[in-house]
């Protein structure tokens, strides 16, 4: 069994908020299911239905600085539009493009509840080195 990413949470201080930055940034879609104040979220589609993920009301704010736990990896297309999107969206980037060897370009962000998330272009493998 591999030992990949089954499922992601997003805390979220406002939920209406956080889901128009994800739903402008990377077009994914949400559903009320469960609990109050829990949204299912689609990351793909049905040829690439991408991971499992979730979005809750965080029980209390993040304190200035206090990480949030994980960092979730995304895979762009376009790094740079990614990063345009974001802070149009009202995110910030926290680290500009940078180049991992062999891997591929990355930023890493905010989004508008203070979440660190990195967004990855992974290079083709076939072209990679």
């Amino acid at each position: 069994m591999p030992n990949n990413i089954s499922h992601f949470n997003i805390g979220a201080d406002d939920l209406a908020r956080a889901r128009r930055f994800y739903e402008t940034v990377f077009g994914w879609r949400f559903e009320a299911w469960g609990p109050p104040d829990f949204l299912m979220i689609a990351t793909g589609d049905a040829d690439r239905p991408g991971i499992h993920g979730s979005m809750s009301r965080r029980p209390g704010p993040l304190a200035k600085g206090e990480s949030s736990g994980f960092t979730c990896t995304i895979g762009v297309a376009d790094v740079d539009a990614t990063a345009r999107a974001v802070v149009a969206a009202g995110g910030k980037i926290t680290m500009p493009k940078s180049v991992i060897h062999t891997v591929g370009e990355h930023i890493e962000f905010e989004d508008t509840e203070g979440n660190v998330v990195q967004a990855m272009k992974y290079f083709d493998p076939k072209n990679a080195g």
